[in-house]
């Protein structure tokens, strides 16, 4: 199995050690002939804006979303998150660049700013009964599921925090910035 992560700019060392523990060596992708090397891609958290804009000037928009419909599994945490959701809500005129690829409407930075950013237990009975802790900083909030979008994630509160679309995985928070391997074990298994 080939894993990649979208080395752009954001958190992707962080997913590299997870994934290394895990006995995955990745593929750091940051030009189309890397991603055409890979079968799974991780979107990692960051700053979407920059990513978006870095995936245009990379010619990496349209491979993406072209191996997204044929062969290749992505998750996408945080700006990951945002950068998959067909839907941003607080967009400013002309918007980012996003891939548009799952059925999901997203709010960016949520909670508020980078001092708002917080710890909270994530329930995911797809991957256990114990609960994750999450890590959101200055996290998006999922507000709508589309046709063919499964809440698979929730804080206490109920808000859905992870949504699954066939083999792509949004996350808005970070689960690379704790010890729990479970849900980069579930993105190997899509």
């Amino acid at each position: 199995m080939t894993v990649g992560v979208l080395a752009l700019q954001g958190d992707f060392r962080e997913h590299c050690t997870v994934l290394r523990r895990l006995g995955v060596e990745p593929i750091e992708v940051r030009l189309p002939r890397q991603l055409a090397q890979v079968e799974r891609l991780i979107i990692p958290g960051g700053e979407s804006t920059t990513i978006g804009r870095l995936l245009t000037i990379y010619q990496m928009l349209e491979p993406i979303r072209v191996r997204a419909g044929r062969d290749l599994a992505i998750w996408g945490t945080c700006a990951g998150a945002i950068l998959l959701a067909s839907t941003v809500t607080d967009q400013k005129q002309g918007g980012q660049p996003t891939l548009s690829l799952m059925n999901l409407t997203i709010q960016r930075n949520a909670y508020g700013s980078q001092l708002d950013s917080f710890e909270a237990p994530v329930a995911m009975p797809i991957i256990g009964e114990m609960p994750l802790r999450g890590v959101f900083i200055r996290a998006p909030r999922i507000v709508a599921l589309g046709v063919g979008c499964e809440a698979v994630g929730w804080l206490e509160d109920g808000s859905v925090v992870a949504a699954r679309q066939g083999r792509l995985l949004a996350t808005t928070f970070h689960p690379e910035l704790t010890d729990d391997d479970r849900v980069h074990r579930l993105f190997l298994e899509l």
